[in-house]
């Protein structure tokens, strides 16, 4: 094999350099990039991590698990890292569908462990289709407009107001019962609220 002269070892030097610098992006860049958010296994099919039809929902290494629904193109439970935003469930949930309401919902608010975020379905006149619908059925706590709380016993609109402005400084609620620390909630507003919100 003939001797490489030193112009073409530095020509090769700096390929592999190259190479690897292009390497490292692609990590980092996959890394930031969709593949950081991991779906959960699909509990209603049986499919878990155990292999003995148990299954785990807690969350690994900071990160969150969220149950995306409503107008999206694939609802399902998923995974995101922690400060994660309503819109990163959105977008991990395959984007909002045709239909989908996204100016009812917060997609700047923090995502919290167990909480569920429900895209609302545009009804006649551009309104979401769960406040349409009144007590039809439970308000997500994660996504829940003013208008929506207010439908509920109890809830005025200083109130609805101190309660998203609480959830939104909180980054987000798992759960209803933090709702006792907002001022002006006492305990029959805290139970008429345990029965319309979910987290």
């Amino acid at each position: 094999m003939p001797e490489l002269s030193r112009s073409q070892i530095a020509v090769y030097g700096a390929v592999v350099v190259l190479l690897l610098l292009l390497g490292a992006r692609a990590i980092r860049a996959e890394g930031s990039g969709g593949s950081g958010y991991e779906p959960i296994p699909d509990i209603s099919s049986g499919e878990a991590s155990g292999g003995s039809g148990g299954f785990s929902l807690d969350s690994a290494g900071g990160d969150v698990v969220v149950h995306v629904a409503g107008a999206v193109a694939r609802p399902g439970v998923y995974r995101l890292p922690t400060g994660a935003r309503v819109t990163d469930a959105v977008a991990r949930a395959g984007g909002p569908s045709g239909a989908a309401l996204l100016e009812a919902i917060n997609l700047a608010a923090r995502l919290a462990d167990g909480q569920q975020v429900v895209v609302p379905k545009a009804g006649p006149g551009g309104t979401p289709l769960a406040a349409a619908g009144g007590e039809d059925g439970p308000i997500s706590l994660g996504t829940a407009t003013a208008e929506q709380l207010e439908t509920i016993d109890g809830i005025g609109p200083v109130t609805a107001q101190k309660i998203l402005e609480y959830r939104d400084g909180q980054g987000g609620l798992a759960s209803v019962d933090q709702l006792d620390k907002v001022s002006g909630i006492g305990p029959a507003t805290m139970e008429s609220l345990r029965a319309r919100l979910q987290p």
